[in-house]
């Protein structure tokens, strides 16, 4: 049975932040690279994720966008913006019980 190769995360990397810092101290681009994972030729996930930051603004603007719109941004394929699109409708639900358990109380 051949061994998995262990996997490291360099701390000059968005993810070696979180890891170092916490999420709270990333950038929304950095925590967008994280979920883009890897980016392509000549453009890495985190100038992908400042992309998509600088065309829609911010998260909300994001989330806002239909898939063809997001699909415009250079290397972003369907496994990716699939990635994004479920970090985004975690963050609504989230909004959705608070609201929720705040009218409740």
């Amino acid at each position: 049975m051949k061994k998995l190769k262990e996997q490291t995360i360099t701390w000059d990397h968005p993810g070696g932040k979180l890891l170092r810092k916490g999420a709270e101290y990333c950038t929304d681009a950095e925590l967008l690279a994280i979920l883009i994972g890897a980016g392509i030729p000549g453009k890495t996930a985190l100038k992908m994720a400042e992309e998509i930051i600088e065309r829609f603004k911010d998260f909300k603007g994001l989330a806002n966008q239909p898939f063809e719109k997001i699909y415009q941004i250079k290397g972003l394929k369907q496994v990716k913006v699939i990635r994004i699109a479920a970090a985004l409708e975690i963050a609504r639900r989230i909004v959705q019980q608070v609201a929720k358990e705040l009218k409740n109380e």
